[in-house]
């Protein structure tokens, strides 16, 4: 998934005091979800929470032997939420950085999110090579071929990218050379973009892409290989305060099963098409 922006200079100041630390027996935990990124977690008609992290939670609670509670909040004061102890537990797609290790402490991924490019269905670029592949990168890497055979494709071209994410920096690394990079402030006005002929391509979280090509009436369709690996970071893990090492043992333990089993396969088919189990 994109590294979305959590405001995070703000969130760290503000959660440097944390909740006090008090010991528990974790029979009962308090799970935190936007509710409105689709398909990762949504608010049903009904209220409800629905998609794929409301079903692994309810799977790794049974896991865990906790009885959990699922509420939703906004994404931009998660993190300081949860240092105060709001809930107890952060499950909304949240990228394991460096930075967000400063204030909060994470399980292991449950997920791994890999980005491609997207185009006009019915575009000369459509089915570039490697449409259907998938290749694993490093952050830095260079002379990938097939990158470097994307790179004499999209010559000339425009990509559109969605501003300050971990994409944007490797559109403008490995294509910044050859073809027009234009920024948006959303995922959606690029799309549009897209879909009127305004820019030639977009590269984003294909997880995203898969919701918003449903959106799009079939306009939109993947170009070239899915790019997975440590490039993209480390994965989507939960959020936990750094005192909780107990509960973040638990749900690590619930997890790993989960992987094991292939349960978090079944249901990233389920609600992505495609498999997100980190790798």
């Amino acid at each position: 998934m994109k590294f979305r922006s959590i405001t995070l200079l703000g969130a760290i100041i503000a959660s440097t005091v944390s909740a006090p630390v008090v010991a528990k027996d974790w029979t009962k935990a308090t799970i935190t979800l936007e509710g409105a990124y689709a398909p990762w977690n949504m608010t049903n008609a009904d209220g409800s929470l629905g998609g794929f992290e409301p079903e692994l939670a309810k799977v790794l609670c049974e896991r865990a032997k906790i009885e959990c509670t699922l509420v939703a909040s906004d994404w931009d004061g998660m993190i300081q939420a949860l240092n105060g102890g709001k809930f107890d537990v952060i499950m909304d797609a949240l990228s394991i950085t460096d930075e967000r290790k400063q204030v909060i402490d994470f399980t292991i991924p449950y997920a791994a999110t890999p980005a491609a490019f997207a185009t006009a269905k019915d575009s000369p670029l459509a089915k570039a090579a490697g449409t259907g592949a998938t290749i694993t990168m490093t952050p830095g890497q260079t002379g990938v071929k097939e990158i470097e055979a994307l790179k004499a494709l999209f010559k000339g071209k425009t990509i559109g990218i969605q501003a300050a994410t971990v994409y944007a920096k490797f559109i403008y690394d490995n294509f910044g050379s050859v073809a027009e990079i234009r920024e948006y402030k959303t995922g959606a006005d690029r799309d549009l973009d897209l879909q009127n002929g305004r820019i030639d391509l977009g590269f984003d979280d294909a997880v995203y892409f898969n919701n918003a090509f449903q959106s799009s009436g079939g306009s939109l369709v993947f170009t070239g290989p899915e790019i997975v690996g440590s490039i993209w970071g480390e994965g989507e893990g939960l959020g936990i305060r750094k005192s909780d090492t107990e509960l973040r043992d638990k749900f690590n333990a619930a997890i790993k099963s989960a992987l094991a089993d292939g349960t978090v396969k079944e249901l990233s088919m389920k609600w992505f098409k495609l498999d997100v189990s980190p790798r």
